[in-house]
């Protein structure tokens, strides 16, 4: 089954064809960061704007790379849900039309069920059940993958995200944006210890996080040091950060996974590219005697791949969407079964 599937939740437009749910024919990806650097963060409207001005071109770019025609299209996914309502908004619209046109089905997937599926295309050997680490921009929660369509959110963050916090961090100490790309690249050269950073320790769920007193922390440095007159040692904070959110994200993820027994731990999303957090997923699941599955570097940010991979498995279990289908800021991904 050949699927070609749109993105558009955030800043990156994506189309993209995959086959069967695991093989990609073709990915392409159009980057906003170049609009998005000069604010320091995502202006929804121009993302909205832009998204309108590429995604068309995209879709027929993703078929010349396949080598397909628009007859072997066998069916269009969408991400709807959750996302900058505006931006998710273009992407449905021109899956509806597409769609129609092509009189194929209409699938609608959940942005982080498509961040979760990511990793099936990177290992052929993965199937649930299993617990899956999911970090993005706007995302940080533990879900327990029961069936490739049946899912259970066990922890989530209280407030910010931990890809939020790097974000935050980035535009406070002046090193740009994409945060956590920044920061990221800054840590490998700094030293971890120097700076004391909080981890959260909250109440009610051993699988819930926070993170909004680490980005509390690191903006009351940066103030203080600008105050009087000191000099960050920027590498060095980079690192801490890093080393706060690897812990505060894999203490709960590794006990979440101990405790289902399943044997196998993923991690999916933006923050799942960091550097510190991969190598110490590795080290953590070789020490507990689980099996670790991270995706690419190129599967880790918002890309339509892993939309059609997710969108194979929703149409085998009967979702399907129709001209009424809407879009969603918000929505948990165990509750995204929907059908039409």
């Amino acid at each position: 089954m050949i699927i070609l599937s749109i993105e558009s939740s955030c800043d990156e437009t994506a189309a993209a064809l995959t086959q069967d749910g695991r093989r990609v024919l073709s990915s392409v990806i159009h980057s906003q960061v170049d609009i998005h650097t000069l604010y320091g963060g995502v202006v929804p409207e121009l993302a909205s704007r832009s998204h309108i001005q590429a995604v068309s071109r995209l879709a027929a770019l993703a078929l010349q790379e396949a080598g397909l025609s628009r007859r072997e299209i066998d069916a269009v996914a969408v991400t709807y849900a959750p996302g900058l309502i505006g931006a998710v908004l273009v992407g449905v619209g021109f899956a509806k039309g597409a769609a129609l046109s092509l009189g194929v089905p209409l699938i609608p997937v959940h942005h982080i069920r498509g961040h979760i599926a990511a990793n099936y295309i990177a290992h052929p050997d993965l199937e649930p059940p299993f617990v899956c680490l999911v970090a993005s921009g706007g995302t940080s929660m533990i879900v327990e993958v029961q069936d490739y369509t049946r899912m259970t959110v066990l922890g989530s963050t209280r407030d910010d995200a931990a890809g939020e916090c790097f974000d935050k961090a980035a535009r406070v100490l002046g090193i740009g944006y994409p945060g956590g790309a920044q920061i990221d690249s800054l840590s490998r050269s700094g030293d971890p210890e120097k700076y004391r950073l909080p981890q959260s320790h909250v109440t009610g769920n051993p699988y819930d996080m926070s993170f909004s007193g680490l980005k509390t922390a690191v903006v009351n440095l940066a103030h203080t040091a600008k105050q009087r007159g000191e000099e960050l040692d920027l590498p060095s904070l980079a690192a801490a950060i890093c080393r706060a959110v690897s812990d505060t994200l894999l203490s709960r993820a590794l006990l979440a996974a101990e405790e289902r027994g399943y044997g196998k731990l993923a991690i999916a999303g933006g923050v799942s590219a960091n550097t510190l957090l991969r190598a110490d997923l590795e080290a953590a699941c070789a020490r507990s005697g689980l099996k670790a599955y991270c995706a690419p570097l190129s599967l880790c940010g918002d890309n339509a791949a892993m939309i059609g991979c997710q969108g194979y498995y929703e149409f085998l279990a009967g979702v399907r969407g129709d001209s009424s289908l809407n879009a969603y800021a918000t929505m948990s991904p165990d509750s995204a079964f929907i059908r039409w």
